[in-house]
């Protein structure tokens, strides 16, 4: 096994159905590297922070974050990339829609330095999303990044980024909410990095079941992709 490791960053809001079953996957899955795993709850009001105390009393490794006033998804990603120790760093979401085993395909291309950044695209073989609002969405915003940045990028708004620290290091982050996921992209392909994207599966789950994202999310992608074409 390689002596490099990955930072597994998890931001979580009210996730107590899934968070207990994400993190046991996560400490479970095989990769081809040692893994940190970083956990930040984002003043979840249901029963998600004491599920993860009790798994972090068994698991003294893992990385907990946690505050009393909400601030969002990109700010509870952001500060897991400051705890993060991993000369590579990952995201992944609390709610089961991505498979973790899908870790190890999006970690070997960067292992073999044959790329710094990979996503994991949702959108290179049809069939993997079952089509309805959230696919067209995220088909228009990743057509869009293609069309503003001259790099074609087929799932923008992917949760599964994985970076070189040095990456990271090199682009400062400021976005509080959803729209983090434009935001490291715009500010990678401005900075002229190639982000190599790797085929993953994927389980959408529906607004009744819990996702979060909502329309003026995709009004601010579009914003945030505009705005960090010009400025940084």
């Amino acid at each position: 096994m390689s002596k490099e490791k990955i930072s597994i960053v998890v931001p979580v809001f009210n996730e107590e159905k899934t968070i207990e079953k994400v993190i046991n996957q996560i400490i479970n899955v095989k990769l081809p590297i040692d893994k940190e795993i970083i956990i930040v709850n984002d003043a979840s009001k249901d029963k998600t922070e004491e599920k993860i105390k009790k798994i972090c009393k068994k698991n003294k490794k893992i990385k907990f974050i946690s505050y009393l006033k909400n601030r969002g998804k990109g700010y509870a990603i952001r500060m897991g990339f400051k705890k993060a120790s991993g000369s590579i760093i990952g995201i992944q979401d609390a709610d089961l829609e991505y498979d973790i085993n899908d870790y190890k395909k999006l970690l070997n291309p960067i292992i073999k330095n044959e790329c710094l950044i990979v996503y994991g695209s949702r959108f290179k073989k049809k069939g993997v999303w079952k089509k309805n609002s959230f696919y067209y969405g995220n088909k228009i915003l990743s057509f869009l990044t293609s069309l503003i940045y001259f790099k074609k990028v087929t799932d923008m708004e992917t949760c599964y980024k994985v970076f070189r620290k040095e990456i990271l290091k090199k682009i400062k982050l400021k976005a509080n909410r959803f729209d983090i996921e434009p935001e490291i992209t715009s500010k990678i392909l401005r900075k002229g990095y190639k982000i190599k994207e790797i085929q993953i599966r994927y389980n959408p789950r529906t607004k009744k079941e819990g996702k979060k994202i909502k329309a003026i999310d995709g009004l601010s992608a579009v914003y945030t992709l505009i705005k960090y074409r010009f400025f940084n």
